[in-house]
């Protein structure tokens, strides 16, 4: 079954730096549009960032522009997730999520309905 994994959150202090990880398993990797969402206590559950199957195109919610950058290593079937100038605003649980890609496709997804298959979610806490 595709299971996605991730990984890196933990405490830091605002200005700092994560990088997440998620790792997929039971798919095609390079086939799929990977998204990284975000959910803070009491808040819905919203788009961070999304990458192209092939990594060629990327999008942002624009908090996360210019400081947060998406990448993919489809051999790895990781996707990842930098984070620099880290803010309180940014504390939430971090969600990697996958969509089967159409051939070729370049469509940017930013709809959590839009993908089909969720991690268990991965903590950031940023202090100020």
């Amino acid at each position: 079954q595709v299971q996605l994994v991730e990984s890196g959150g933990g405490f830091v202090q605002a200005g700092g730096s994560l990088r997440l990880s998620c790792a997929a398993s039971g798919l095609t990797f390079s086939m799929y549009v990977m998204g990284w969402f975000r959910q803070a206590p009491g808040k819905e559950r919203e788009f961070v960032a999304t990458i192209t199957w092939n990594g060629g195109s990327t999008d942002y919610v624009d908090s996360a522009k210019g400081r947060f950058t998406i990448s993919r290593d489809n051999a790895k079937k990781t996707v990842y997730l930098q984070m620099n100038s880290l803010r309180p605003a940014d504390t939430a649980v971090y969600y990697c999520a996958a969509r089967l890609s159409g051939r070729r496709e370049i469509t940017h997804y930013l709809n959590r309905d839009d993908y089909t298959y969720w991690g268990q979610g991965t903590q950031v806490t940023v202090s100020s």
